[in-house]
């Protein structure tokens, strides 16, 4: 085959097009530190890569989820245990109205503590989280806008309260209950027996009918320690999730590293062997191309 000047000098043009796009490919690589800028250059990275972007966000996701949690559960226990400490000063109330050495005066100061404390109850009940009430069940804005706790003059709910679970997804697959069951502790029964007490207080000297209420109110207190005893346990669990999801976060994310990010040094190096194969194609094609006349007019 004869090899003509064209020739040459079209073949020249040719890999010194291409030597620029590799450049330009390598320049890409080292601004952005991807291996790819779009999907043409690597479809099976491309891909991949949608596939861990995915991912990461998903994890990422079930992360904010178990913040909610931590949120919701930790509100809750820390309401529970105003609970118990207004339960332990019920008893000790119940315990001195039944001392025969009381007066009626003195009981009825004491009916005034207990009525605070179940106002105070009642408040704990309507405890409000992220705008969402905590003890309302699934029923997290109330009644039509108004708290779910409300009671009318026998202690009796005016509304009958929702106890459906409320759960969050945190790891795939996986829904945790994230509130206490409202039945178990701020029950109608809690409520009515504040009232009674305070009433038998006021209205009568009758210590046995009195210390009738320590019984009760010790009902209370053991359904209150059953339900943190419980509440702890799934945030017990929930921290194990929470390792668990940390560790899938990390492992995504270097899995969608490694899939993705080019190798900065492995770069540098490929550009400057680039750059020095661009020169060399620049000085070869430069005693390639034959003068002309032109060349020896100027």
């Amino acid at each position: 085959m004869r090899v003509t000047q064209s020739m040459l000098t079209n073949n020249m043009l040719r890999n010194l097009s291409s030597s620029y796009q590799s450049l330009g490919k390598y320049m890409d690589q080292l601004s952005t530190g991807k291996k790819i800028n779009r999907p043409s250059d690597d479809p099976v990275v491309a891909m991949k890569g949608m596939d861990y972007r995915t991912q990461v966000n998903q994890v990422e996701q079930f992360k904010r989820n178990i913040g909610e949690v931590h949120n919701w559960m930790d509100n809750s226990d820390s309401a529970l245990e105003k609970v118990q400490k207004g339960l332990e000063r019920l008893r000790e109330l119940a315990v001195q109205g039944a001392n025969g050495t009381y007066e009626e005066g003195q009981r009825g100061n004491i009916a005034s503590e207990v009525e605070q404390i179940k106002e105070h109850m009642l408040e704990l009940a309507n405890t409000k989280v992220n705008n969402k009430f905590i003890f309302s069940g699934a029923e997290t804005t109330g009644n039509a806008g108004d708290p779910p706790y409300e009671l009318n003059d026998d202690g009796t709910f005016v509304n009958p309260i929702n106890n459906d679970d409320v759960r969050i997804e945190v790891s795939s697959g996986t829904k945790i209950r994230v509130n206490v069951e409202p039945d178990s502790i701020f029950n109608e029964e809690l409520f009515t027996d504040l009232t009674e007490f305070a009433e038998t207080l006021r209205d009568g000297t009758d210590d046995e009918a009195i210390g009738e209420f320590i019984e009760r109110i010790d009902t209370h207190i053991d359904n209150n320690v059953n339900a943190r005893a419980d509440l702890g346990a799934r945030q017990n669990r929930i921290d194990l999730i929470e390792n668990r999801v940390e560790e899938q976060l990390v492992t995504a994310k270097d899995m969608m590293s490694k899939n993705e990010d080019a190798d900065l040094e492995q770069v540098i190096m490929n550009l400057t062997s680039q750059e020095a194969v661009h020169r060399a194609a620049l000085s070869g094609g430069a005693r390639i191309i034959q003068p002309t006349l032109l060349d020896f007019l100027r």
